[in-house]
């Protein structure tokens, strides 16, 4: 606590801490006592569980009026069955100190979060001389989602070190986790690129038109390997396509059918576009097959490989821009220039080791159901079934995705 002079008075810092059982009139007993005080409110947070409150208060204080502030409060209090701690100080110490201070932001999903978990994120944030200042539920279902805000002491943060780290017990303790850095950007406008296959959607494009073409276990086979960084992306790419030779121009419009969304999807794109932020889609997959699903989810940027097609049938060639690791990289920096957003304000996600080129370059980049050499290397990952949960990453609540609909 600190001792600040306004107007030549001196002014003390006091915590006020309200418990017990919750009812109607705390709040408004709490500030009507402090009232007839000079009394400045710093800062202040109520939490309620299962119909237990905690009300926490810090004010500045003339320090003459502490024993009378004091006296008001326990009388209230009292008189309303709760529990009051007070403590007044006076210290040289600027509480605030933000200029000493670096910020971060950890959001924690799981769909059954055990203490360890916990337990082994705040060691780790200890080992970085760091101090968890606030923690708060945003969300429980269909996951449970946590918020820790850290203060690290100045020249403490290595962002991606500590994204790695955690990225590590995340993994260790089955749970998901995203680390950012605090302040004011985190609600500024963001991108958010996805990739498409077994991200977007649940279906790998290729392999659905490999079973048309009556080549499906050829086609997977080398599907797999490529999505494991066996083999290169591009070259597995002109394989699997030279063995689609031959087949109907038809059968694009069939597969584009048999296409289904990852749960969560649509919630996913229409909160951020609600919220004002842009979503793309950069896919290893056809713009033959995608485009008119892109178009019906209101997409603000998308690139895919085009399919070459010549008298109705499929040549087993691709035409244009060949979308691989670096390329896929490159349509995230496109997208930020397209709408005037820095790479720390982006996000992307993806499965595949063809992803790993824009996680990498992405402010948060996150693995979502993906092979385990691209959890490794990403900053965070989402090991759940719904992709909206990417929402509460962002540090976006329950609350606010449903007054989003409601607001439309």
């Amino acid at each position: 606590m600190h001792t600040s002079r306004q107007s030549g008075v001196p002014r003390d810092t006091g915590l006020i801490l309200v418990s017990g059982n919750d009812s109607p009139g705390v709040t408004e007993a709490l500030f009507s006592t402090l009232s007839p005080f000079q009394i400045g409110i710093l800062d202040i947070e109520q939490v309620v569980i299962r119909g237990r409150l905690i009300l926490t208060c810090l004010i500045s204080l003339d320090p003459a009026h502490a024993k009378s502030i004091s006296d008001d409060l326990l009388e209230t209090f009292e008189r309303m069955g709760l529990d009051v701690a007070i403590d007044f100080q006076d210290s040289d110490q600027d509480e605030d100190n933000s200029s000493a201070v670096n910020n971060l932001h950890v959001v924690v999903l799981s769909s059954d979060l055990k203490p360890a978990g916990i337990a082994a994120i705040a060691a780790k944030i200890a080992q970085r001389r760091g101090n968890i200042e606030r923690i708060r539920r945003t969300a429980s279902y269909p996951l449970t989602a946590i918020e820790l805000d850290i203060s690290l002491a100045d020249g403490a943060t290595d962002l991606k070190a500590i994204q790695r780290e955690l990225a590590e017990v995340a993994s260790a303790h089955e749970i998901d986790i995203a680390v950012e850095q605090s302040g004011l950007t985190r609600r500024a406008k963001r991108i958010v690129l996805l990739d498409m296959d077994s991200t977007l959607i649940q279906e790998e494009v290729i392999d659905l038109l490999a079973i048309k073409a009556g080549v499906g276990e050829q086609v997977s086979k080398i599907t797999e390997r490529a999505m494991a960084g066996e083999l290169d992306f591009k070259e597995s790419l002109r394989e699997r396509v030279a063995l689609l030779a031959d087949l109907d121009e038809s059968i694009l419009g069939q597969v584009a059918a048999q296409i289904t969304l990852t749960p969560g999807a649509r919630t996913l794109i229409r909160t951020l576009h609600r919220l004002g932020h842009k979503v793309g889609v950069v896919s290893g997959g056809f713009l033959n097959v995608i485009e008119p699903l892109m178009n019906e989810l209101k997409i603000d940027f998308y690139q895919a490989n085009t399919l070459e097609i010549a008298n109705g049938k499929l040549t087993g060639r691709t035409t244009g821009l060949l979308i691989d690791r670096d390329a896929k990289a490159q349509a995230l920096k496109k997208f930020a220039e397209q709408e005037d957003v820095s790479l720390n304000q982006t996000i992307a996600i993806g499965d595949g080791a063809n992803d790993l080129g824009m996680l990498e370059a992405a402010g948060l980049g996150i693995a979502f159901n993906a092979k385990p050499a691209v959890k490794a290397a990403a900053d965070s990952s989402i090991n759940s079934p719904y992709l909206d949960t990417v929402l509460y990453l962002m540090g976006i609540t329950r609350d606010e995705i449903v007054q989003a609909d409601l607001t439309q």
